[in-house]
C-alpha cells in the first residue's frame, strides 16, 4: 500500500464531505441534476482492488474513480441496477495540494473529471475538449 506524507494539514471526513458538497454546488447544475443513480462517496485511499483495476502502480496517484455504466451505454433495459459510484480519495488529493484552496480546487476538478466519465467521455475526449 502506498502511504503519503503531506505537508498539508489533516482533513476530517466531515470536512471532506462538506467540500465535496460545496464542489457539487459550484459545478454546472444541469450536469449535477442528470447524475441519475450515482452515489458520490469518499475514501482515504484507493483499495488494492481499485488500484489493480485501474493499473495504478506505487509511483502514481488515483485521485478519484468512476465505477458504473456510463449514461450513453444505458439502454431501455437499465432497471433495478445498483448505483454507479464516484469515489474521491482524500489522501492522494491531500498529497497534490499545498493548502485549503488548492485542496478544494483538486476536489472540484476531480469530481468534474469523474462526472465526465459518467457522461461517457474518455480521457482522450476530455483532453480534446480542454484544448478548445
Amino acid at each position: 500500500m502506498l502511504y503519503f506524507v503531506s505537508m498539508f494539514r489533516a482533513i476530517s471526513d466531515e470536512e471532506f464531505d462538506t467540500l465535496i458538497t460545496r464542489a457539487m454546488d459550484e459545478l454546472p447544475q444541469e450536469y449535477i441534476r442528470r447524475l441519475d443513480n450515482v452515489a458520490i462517496v469518499q475514501a482515504d485511499d484507493p483499495s488494492h482492488e481499485q488500484r489493480e483495476k485501474m493499473h495504478i502502480d506505487n509511483n502514481h496517484l488515483l485521485l478519484g474513480l468512476y465505477e458504473g455504466i456510463p449514461l450513453p451505454a444505458r439502454g431501455a433495459g437499465y432497471t433495478f441496477v445498483l448505483p454507479d459510484k464516484i469515489t474521491l480519495f482524500k489522501n492522494p488529493l491531500r498529497h497534490v495540494s499545498h493548502d485549503d484552496k488548492s485542496f478544494f480546487e483538486q476536489v472540484k476538478r476531480t469530481l468534474w473529471h469523474e462526472m465526465a466519465h459518467f457522461y461517457g467521455l474518455s480521457h482522450a475526449d476530455m483532453d480534446k475538449l480542454q484544448q478548445k
